[in-house]
């Protein structure tokens, strides 16, 4: 249209679309863009902004799918047949899985039949990995990870749709070059070439000889890794008809197909190995091949007969080469016809079978050409026979008759699996003139011509044209064959064996690599080859061995057979006319024959480690061949390695793929950073077998391991075991050959064993020095198979001397020698210190409140404990149930100054806790993860170490009972978890000091936590109200009318802050004088009106202020408060740099970072607040700001990690040691090479603790935080005389004596929501219940959906916070207009309704040190469905929350607990217990459950605290099957300090209401003030509202209107 004016983009050269993929017209005409390069290969003609679709409609059904509807921009056609209207259809499968399909909207259109993939009929189980944003127009989508911030993945706005009849193509941009797969080509390196390459996709039967073209294979899957994290996404076109993919520098894949629809699916994965899980999920997981299958194979076309066959198997056998299976190729036929054998040269061919007394062959044959009825309709082509039909595999009536011919034939000639080829046809010449034989565009297939040898495209099938299903021709082939199969060989496994391919064959059938040559570059691509068929799911694979075609050297066969040993599917094959290649063929005393002998027996000997693999891959969908970069993928030199491949995760494999003429020239190894030990990865255990002449006889002999210790000296591994052929792989199998392990290989060990124990849990069996060969690091055991054995050992080494290595050793005995003995325990705690009894180490100077002495009666103990001598270790075993606990004695306890580490086995997989760091679960996964515990300002991030430190955690055990563990010390540290389970602990200084609490329930554990660390601060009421914060509030006005516009908006809100913005120039204790010089006034006025006010105080203080004019500068130096080097280095400050300016200087934010830092930024002091003097200096400080310059309520401090925006000091320069900066060992942490003083102080720095102890900032670094809480929260007390509160950003054990936590800076992205609630959970376990996230996010643009349901999740945090950062739009309930302003209005209605249920809760806490925010697991630990529950949550025991914690969800998915639930906003009892049930969640709700037996205080809200505590109370009672219901209350004026007065409701065991009688299954709503109408009470829903109650029991205790009938008091 010469109307249409090309609008084309100012885009980089790599990022454009081709718009020409064709010949022959001109651009313009397309209305593309027109721009000439010097390169040929970039686009010169590329697509404008006028093609595309746009979004007419758009609908979401439920929360998991999305409809629209697409119409076509007004844009010149490419290929003509333009579709007008589409759908588009996208459907959240499961939490790592989307698909979204794009199809005629008025036409039903041609769609793979695949037999395994289906749309799924239930909905996600956890939160999406994942979020869809659809682009309007023109159409596109983005598919975001939703990370924090969120990585975006798949963006197809790079190009526009086109969707004709006969031209379908999509573009995506990808967040890296890191992309695998695409198939079935030769690629000559394993990560693609983003320079403009294309690829075609059409089965095709071609020699795969390093070309671009297409060969046997359709597969339009790729795996993109996306960086060092490891995380990893897949994308799938389910769809068949002839394609090409473009891969371009953007980095950017284009897919154009010319028939079907567009159906991607998008998997989601941690790792490239999660990807292949989910891939085979989708397709279907691999079958495990028969045992014997894994051995050995001979092959060749055209033996000539069989007394050929049997020279070749003889002289192999002569050789001594393990050699499992035979095969004969097309010349066993009769004229190659299918069903036949030749009479002549195979007259012995049906009794062969049983002839062999070396091998039991496995007759492999070949299929092609036989006519019978519904073959494919109309065509005659040529293969081996001549003229041939082709059967329709579709058709049932085709696999009924191929399933009788099989099982015909098999009674004739016996054989044990199906080798099927040439199921990619050959035609005769000429086809019919149409579309379907010549259509508009034809991708850049081999011969440019849609039936080159093949069949013409418009055959018939039952599925529908040859066209559309040619690429399915060998996936249906296999479908039929395996019902074959299974029909012949029954029970027994067997195998199919295919040539073409399509994702899901996998399930049923291996696959080679094709007719490939004896040449040195056909070795080396075929490791490609495997590992993408790896990635397909077809992990039964490899190339004919020594080539195909063409003469093979001996060098070339010698190299590989070397590695065709490692090939899962190990077969030397060659073809007619060539020279002999077997091995034995080159003579007995050949270099090929001792290499192939040497390598098989290797191969023989580890066939139990691969079997495994296999197994696993059908299980668990892993990978068998697998890239290197799939185990190390955090080392980017390992993404591009494609010489190289590994079995599984433990094995390397580094062959020779080049000539070289130097016999003893070595190999350049890449060896990635898991110090791989020659080819055996540290850390696994390899099972093994005595290898035979074949597998049958080989799995008659004893089993083995070899074990390859890592540098914990620690390693795990698994055998999976069963008799190798039934067709049902099974589990618990018994062998009849009662199979033993006779000898154990332990690398590793750095000297001979001292002993070695044998457990298998009751017997201990001690090998003594004869029983062990340390000449050849092994160790003969008898192990039966079967049973789970544990295998100690202790090496000889000086560094630990036993003190008294006699049998009969005591304490009396060792201290009569003046060594140490001790074990120090008390009932619920154990405190086990380990230290050096020589030198004065480090101690935690945090008091625990400990029994004065030990508990010395074991009868009262819960536990009892057994120190191991040899190795040194410690169990802790619970007396009740005999259950192990804790367990130390294993290798790798190390204590030396700057190194400490040891590693205890759990007792169950259910660990939770330790931090600070953001854990995507609530449960943590003990697949090899490890955390850094160092204190940083580091917003929340995964497995980056944040603001606190919390070596603690929570352990449950098989028979449900809980534990806790901590371990008291302060310097960095990290915890690696195993899936065996254990746990390993290291850190860099001090002692290892740990306390165990016995529970035995969860919640137990942490009220005997608490009662050690210190119980939880009670805050004030007010301070359970909602709170609103901003970085970045530009003056004094904008607060005030942001408290106007709440209280006009009737949101109920209690407390407003000012962040650092309220100072002058970022400078603790000022105000800015121009910007917030009315905001005292305004804090009295706010306060006149019952609100609350608090600012933030960092302890950071400037120091470039002219004497005389900063008070708090002046007197900290005269009172000598601040961090300073050690006297031997320097009697100066430690200078940082923190938020404060320098005087007179005008901020450029338009410089970088650094700069803004080095030119504006004033040198800082930070006060070691160790010291009492720096104590009391601070409280000064607070003290006279709040008598001289404002008032406030509570104080927020932050940036007490301490953090700093230099390294370690200005300049950079840190005094002193520098292995304390950069020590020995560096645990796991962000910016780990950057060193220990990365945005924090000097780890030389000296402070002092009271006691006059001058320590090293490296040894508490950790403390700094809790050490500046303490004197703040007295501060603020003695300040304002009343309790108030304090929020603190760094914590450690104990913190939540004083204060509570805000998780940190957070994003504004989805997935922030559930992370959430996993961190309130684990800081309610450390002992911090007041607690909360930043609402909607501190960083990043807040989107309105997320900023409401975070409004409503928050409103249930304790800590009830919305704030975000700077130069970020406002966030606040009122930002976002009525309907959000209302709905907010609503649900913090509904928190100030339930408050006093919240205070108690709060009070419960302080008192007993019960969890605030709770677990199911807490409340309900027989249910086992709880322990991972993370999704919900409870206040208290009575309150189930269930948000919504996913974009566009209108229906959550929930778990209701064994017991009876009330659904709080209709009191109607749920009807289901114990199971997960969806719940209606429209925008307006979060579903809230009151469950039966409590009562729930309230109070009729209003606009904050000080309003709604002068209303009524009243009463929420939800009774119970037997009528029965009981409930507390605390009440108190919500601020005092030292006296509590308790007033307690409990106990209404039977209500009678309105006359009702006895009620059951009720939830009912009570007054308890008799003079208030009944109306005047907000009523939380429909319940059942009762004016008058009769309380059938004589000794209750009631409140009415706030008298307390009875109360206690309870000093502090």
């Amino acid at each position: 249209d010469p109307d249409i004016v090309p609008e084309c983009p100012n885009i980089p050269e790599g990022e454009r679309v081709d718009c020409f993929p064709d010949a022959g017209q001109k651009c313009l005409e397309r209305a593309c863009c027109w721009s000439p390069l010097n390169e040929t290969n970039v686009p010169w003609c590329f697509f404008s902004k006028n093609h595309g679709y746009s979004v007419v409609s758009e609908s979401k059904p439920d929360s998991t799918h999305i409809e629209a509807k697409l119409t076509r921009m007004d844009a010149p056609s490419l290929f003509g047949a333009d579709i007008k209207e589409l759908t588009f259809y996208a459907e959240m499968q499961t939490e790592n899985r989307l698909r979204f399909k794009i199809t005629d909207a008025s036409k039903a259109r041609f769609e793979v039949p695949h037999e395994h993939v289906q749309s799924l009929s239930d909905t996600p189980n956890g939160p999406l990995k994942y979020r869809l944003e659809l682009i309007q127009k023109p159409f596109g989508l983005k598919v975001w990870r939703t990370t924090s911030p969120e990585k975006l993945l798949f963006d197809t706005t790079i190009g526009p749709l086109v969707f004709a009849d006969q031209y379908l193509q999509l573009s995506a941009k990808l967040p890296s070059h890191n992309i695998y797969g695409i198939g079935e080509h030769v690629h000559q390196t394993f990560r693609h070439d983003t320079n403009w390459r294309t690829w075609p996709i059409f089965t095709r039967d071609a020699f795969p000889n390093g070309g671009t073209h297409n060969l046997y294979g359709h597969y339009p899957y790729f795996t993109c890794l996306e960086d060092t994290s490891g995380q990893s996404f897949g994308v799938f076109l389910m769809n068949s008809n002839a394609m090409e993919v473009t891969i371009q520098p953007a980095p950017a894949v284009t897919f154009r197909t010319i028939g079907g629809v567009l159906d991607f699916y998008i998997l989601i994965g941690e790792t490239p190995e999660a990807v292949v899980d989910e891939f085979t999920k989708l397709i279907g997981r691999p079958f495990i091949p028969p045992y014997w299958s894994l051995g050995f194979q001979l092959s060749r076309w055209d033996y000539g007969s069989l007394e050929e066959v049997k020279k070749v198997v003889e002289r192999n056998r002569q050789a001594g080469l393990p050699y499992d299976v035979q095969y004969t190729d097309i010349d066993y036929m009769e004229n190659k016809k299918i069903f036949t054998y030749d009479m002549d040269k195979f007259i012995l061919f049906i009794y062969f079978y049983y002839f062999s007394l070396f091998i039991m062959f496995y007759f492999i044959y070949y299929i092609i050409s036989l006519y019978y009825f519904s073959f494919v309709h109309s065509i005659v082509s040529q293969v081996w026979p001549g003229e041939t039909l082709f059967p329709d595999y579709t058709n049932q009536a085709c696999i009924d008759w191929w399933v009788d011919e099989i099982s015909r034939f098999h009674k004739e000639v016996k054989h044990d699996a199906l080798w099927i080829v040439s199921n990619l046809q050959r035609s005769l010449p000429g086809c019919a003139d149409n579309k379907l034989n010549y259509p508009p565009f034809t991708p850049r297939i081999l011969d440019d011509l849609m039936y080159s040898k093949t069949l013409c495209m418009d055959a018939k099938h039952k599925w529908g044209d040859h066209y559309d299903v040619h690429s399915l021709y060998g996936y249906s082939m296999v479908l039929a064959t395996d019902k074959a199969s299974k029909a012949v060989f029954g029970k027994s496994r067997s195998m199919v064996f295919t040539r073409s391919s399509f994702p899901g064959v996998g399930k049923y059938s291996g696959h080679w690599l094709g007719d490939n040559g004896a040449n040195w570059n056909d070795i080396k691509w075929a490791i490609p080859g495997m590992l993408e068929f790896n990635l397909f799911g077809i992990p039964y694979i490899g190339a004919d061995i020594c080539g195909f075609f063409d003469d093979s050297t001996e060098e070339l066969c010698t190299r590989w057979m070397q590695v065709g040993a490692f090939y899962p599917f190990s077969r030397n094959h060659n073809a007619q006319g060539y020279a002999d290649q077997d091995p034995a063929a080159y003579g007995f005393d050949s270099l090929v024959v001792n290499t192939s002998r040497h390598y098989l027996n290797i191969r023989y000997t580890l066939l139990p480690y691969l079997y495994t693999l296999f197994y696993k891959a059908h299980v668990n969908g892993e990978t068998v061949v697998r890239p290197v970069m799939h185990e190390f993928y955090s080392d980017s030199e390992t993404w591009a390695v494609h010489k190289q491949f590994m079995w599984g995760a433990h094995l390397l494999i580094t062959p020779v793929l080049d000539p070289i003429t130097d016999r003893k020239a070595t190999i350049n190894m890449h060896l990635p950073a898991d110090k791989i030990g020659l080819h055996l990865r540290g850390g696994g255990i390899l099972p093994v077998q005595r290898p035979d002449i074949t597998t049958t006889y080989s799995r008659l002999h004893p089993m083995g391991l070899i074990v390859a210790l890592d540098d914990n000296k620690a390693a795990s591994g698994e055998l999976f075991w069963d008799d190798g052929d039934s067709r049902v792989a099974h589990n618990g199998y018994t062998d009849p050959n009662n199979l033993k392990f006779e000898k154990i290989t332990v690398m590793g060990v750095n000297s001979a064993p001292a002993h070695v124990l044998v457990s298998d849990g009751n017997v201990v069996i001690t090998l003594n020095e004869s029983q062990i060969d340390y000449d050849s690091s092994t160790q003969v055991i008898i192990l039966e198979l079967g049973k789970e054995y544990t295998v100690n050992w202790e090496v000889k080494i000086s560094v630990n001397i036993d003190c008294y290595p006699e049998e009969d050793k005591d304490q009396a005995k060792c201290e009569a020698r003046g060594c140490i003995w001790e074990v120090r325990v008390r009932r619920y705690s154990i405190f086990r210190p380990i230290f050096d009894p020589y030198n004065a180490r480090y101690e935690v100077p945090v008091h625990l409140d400990l029994p004065a002495t030990p508990e010395t009666d074991e009868t009262k103990r819960e536990y009892r404990v057994q120190i191991n001598d040899k190795p040194f270790g410690i169990q802790v075993i619970r007396k009740e149930t005999n259950e192990i606990i804790w367990d130390s004695a294993v290798p790798g306890f190390t204590f030396s100054d700057q190194f400490l580490q040891i590693s205890t086995r759990l007792p169950s997989d259910y660990v939770y806790g330790f931090g600070e760091t953001e854990h995507p679960t609530y449960k943590h996964d003990l697949n090899f993860h490890k955390y850094g515990l160092f204190a940083k300002d580091q917003p929340p991030g995964y497995k980056l170490n944040s603001y606190g430190v919390h070596p603690f955690y929570m352990g449950l055990e098989k028979s449900k009972s809980a534990h806790g563990v901590l371990l008291l010390n302060s310097n960095a540290m990290d915890v690696t978890f195993q899936p065996t389970p254990a746990l390993t602990y290291r850190t860099i200084g001090g002692i290892l000091d740990f306390y165990m609490v016995m529970g035995p329930t969860p919640e137990e554990v942490v009220q005997q936590y608490t009662e050690m660390i210190g119980r939880p601060v009670l805050p004030a009421y007010w301070s359970l109200g909602f709170q609103l914060c901003r970085y970045g509030y530009a003056n004094d006005t904008e607060i005030a009318d942001l408290y106007r516009d709440m209280k006009a908006a009737k949101i109920p809100y209690d407390v407003q802050y000012a962040d650092i913005d309220y100072m002058e120039r970022q400078m603790d204790f000022t105000l800015d004088q121009v910007n917030f010089k009315e905001l005292p006034a305004l804090v009295d006025q706010m306060r006149a009106d019952g609100m609350r006010f608090i600012f933030i105080l960092d302890p950071a203080i400037a120091g470039n202020e002219t004497k005389g004019s900063y008070p708090a500068f002046d007197t900290g130096i005269e009172k000598d408060v601040f961090i300073k080097w050690p006297p031997e280095l320097s009697n100066d400050i430690v200078w940082g740099k923190v938020w404060p300016d320098y005087p007179n200087v005008t901020v450029d934010n338009s410089l970088d970072w650094d700069t803004q830092v080095e030119l504006f930024r004033a040198f800082a002091a930070f006060p070691d607040f160790f010291k009492t003097s720096t104590a009391e200096w601070w409280g000064e400080q607070i003290k006279d700001y709040y008598n001289n310059i404002m008032k406030f309520d509570g104080l927020w401090i932050d940036m007490n990690e301490p953090a700093s925006f230099v390294h370690g000091t200005v300049g950079e320069n840190c005094l002193g040691n520098d292995d304390l900066e950069n020590p020995p060992y560096m645990p796991p942490l962000e910016s780990q090479l950057r060193g220990l003083n990365h945005k924090t102080l000097c780890m030389n720095s000296e402070q002092i603790l009271a006691s006059g102890t001058r320590v090293k900032h490296y040894d508490v670094h950790n403390l700094y935080g809790w050490s500046h809480t303490k004197p703040t929260y007295d501060a603020l007390l003695s300040t304002t005389g009343k309790r108030g509160v304090v929020i603190t950003r760094s914590t450690y054990p104990s913190s939540g004596r004083w204060a509570g936590h805000w998780l940190g800076d957070n994003y504004s992205a989805w997935d922030q929501l559930l992370k959430s609630i996993v961190g309130m959970m684990e800081f309610s376990i450390f002992g911090i219940p007041y607690t909360g996230a930043d609402i909607c996010g501190f960083f990043n643009v807040a989107e309105y959906e997320m900023c409401l349901r975070w409004m409503q999740l928050g409103a249930f945090y304790p800590f009830s916070r919305n704030h975000n950062t700077i130069n970020m739009p406002r966030q606040d309930p009122v930002a976002w207009g009525t309907g959000f302003a209302n709905m907010s209005r609503d649900v913090l209605n509904i928190r100030y309704t339930l408050l006093p249920y919240l205070y108690t809760l709060m009070y419960e806490a302080h008192v007993h040190g019960n969890t605030v925010v709770r677990p199911l697991l807490h409340e309900f630990v027989t249910d086992e469905k709880t322990w991972d529950i993370d999704r919900q949550f409870l206040w208290g025991p009575a309150l189930l929350i269930t948000p919504v914690l996913e974009m566009g969800v209108t229906v959550v998915r929930g778990y209701v607990p064994k017991d009876l639930w009330y659904d709080y906003h209709t009191g109607k009892a749920v009807e289901v217990q114990g199971r997960f049930v969806d719940m209606d969640a429209p925008l307006t709700k979060i579903n809230l459950h009151v469950r039966a037996g409590h009562i729930l205080p309230w109070q009729k809200p209003e606009s904050n605290t000080q309003y709604s505590r002068l209303n009524p109370l009243g009463l929420i009672v939800a009774l119970n099957d037997e009528g029965v219901a009981n409930g507390s209350l605390f009440w108190d004026d919500g601020e005092g300090i030292g006296e509590f007065h308790l007033c307690v409701c409990v106990c209404v065991c039977v209500c009678v209401c309105l006359g009702m009688g006895i009620m059951r299954n009720l939830m009912v709503l009570i007054s308890l003030d008799v003079s208030s109408s009944i109306n005047d009470l907000f009523n939380p829903g429909s319940l059942e509202i009762c004016e008058n109650m009769t309380f059938l029991q004589s000794d209750i205790i009631c409140c009415t209107a706030l008298r307390c009938f009875q109360s206690e008091v309870f000093s502090e």
